[in-house]
């Protein structure tokens, strides 16, 4: 997964951050100073910050939290809670960004990573270094195999955790990251990756940087980007974006399939999911949810594979343009409805209106949606699990 450059801004413009987007979330704001937060040289007494699926789908989550024992795992990302829930260890979910999370926290803390590439996994720390200010950050990168002082000198816990993970302390400096008002560079993109703003799929990259800006409603692509006409008119009809501000990455969300939890329930809530995928946990909350209503190829791929691992099946209306950012999976019971001679965002819009808004039979509900849809999509049943 690539990362941008641009500083996250805790604001309505990043769709991550969001106050009822946070489950298991007992962490209470810092009252301390950012150097209270790095005199503790005892490492079980601090925070492991974990970011990306890829940490704990290698094993390397378990393997950290075995070998430094820290006083609790905090987790950030949508695949990487999914990720998380699937390899047992206790952790809590806090859906801000990395930096957010780790200022947030009142413990010192380390943030452990898994880039797809060594040196993406340097830009990632390098973003969020930039982003945390105070006295700095403590990095493990496990595709570098390094732990990484970010502008700050090592001190006892970094030595501790060096020794104790057989990586080497190297230091390095961020240097702080102004928004480039309507401009964004993408950094460590490998060549036909999907690139996502906002949570939508715009094109693939053709180089290591993809750069973007806005103009008005219009994103406008300057460099390295094969654009994908279709997600550039779903995300300007959503409204304004300021890429500036936005949240921009590319790569698969996931490439290890999901594993099939139990039925969720059969008779509860159906959600509707238009495109917005990344706010998933927030949609199902501690709901009773029987299925999922999905619009698009990407948001049905993610709620098919977070519903695979919840036991929770999806209606997905798609076109068949997938963009293979996870693994498609699906819970018993999912179905999916490929448009034909009509796009999958106007009959998504039709849809809407027929999805109950109390409680429902899931095959009751699928079975009155596939009827209004007639002869206008091809029903078929996905892969699962």
């Amino acid at each position: 997964m690539s990362y941008d450059t641009t500083p996250s801004i805790l604001s309505q413009d990043d769709p991550m951050n969001k106050k009822d987007d946070t489950a298991t979330h007992p962490c209470q704001v810092r009252t301390d100073t950012p150097g209270d937060r790095t005199k503790n040289s005892d490492i079980r007494q601090m925070v492991m910050v974990l970011h990306g699926p890829e940490v704990f789908d290698s094993g390397n989550a378990e393997w950290l939290s075995r070998v430094l024992a820290p006083k609790k795992i905090v987790v950030a990302g949508v695949m990487a809670r999914a990720a998380a829930e699937e390899s047992g260890l206790p952790c809590e979910f806090m859906s801000v960004p990395p930096s957010v999370a780790i200022r947030m926290l009142e413990a010192p803390s380390f943030l452990a990573n898994e880039g797809k590439t060594p040196e993406s996994g340097r830009i990632f720390g390098e973003i969020v270094a930039s982003r945390v200010g105070g006295e700095g950050l403590i990095q493990v990168e496990c595709a570098r195999r390094e732990v990484i002082c970010w502008n700050r000198k090592p001190d006892a816990a970094v030595h501790k955790i060096s020794g104790l993970t057989g990586y080497p302390v190297v230091e390095r400096m961020a240097p702080a990251l102004m928004p480039d008002e309507g401009y964004r560079t993408i950094r460590g993109c490998l060549p036909g990756e999907a690139v996502f703003v906002n949570g939508v799929v715009i094109g693939t990259a053709t180089g290591r940087e993809v750069v973007i800006r806005s103009e008005g409603e219009k994103i406008i692509p300057l460099s390295g980007l094969q654009v994908k006409d279709h997600g550039l008119e779903k995300l300007e009809r959503a409204g304004p974006v300021d890429v500036s501000r936005a949240w921009c990455k590319s790569g698969r969300l996931r490439s290890k399939g999901p594993l099939a939890g139990p039925r969720h329930a059969i008779v509860g809530k159906v959600i509707f999911v238009d495109h917005c995928g990344h706010h998933l946990y927030r949609m199902i909350g501690n709901g009773n949810i029987c299925g999922m209503v999905t619009v698009g190829d990407d948001t049905t791929a993610v709620c098919g594979h977070i519903g695979a691992h919840l036991g929770i099946p999806i209606l997905g209306i798609v076109d068949g343009d997938s963009d293979n950012i996870v693994p498609e999976r699906y819970a018993k019971g999912s179905i999916l409805a490929v448009a034909q001679g009509i796009s999958d965002d106007e009959l998504g819009r039709e849809v809407a209106g027929i999805v109950p808004e109390g409680e429902a039979s899931w095959e009751e509900c699928t079975a009155r949606i596939i009827a209004h849809i007639g002869d206008r999509a091809v029903i078929r049943k996905p892969p699962e699990p």
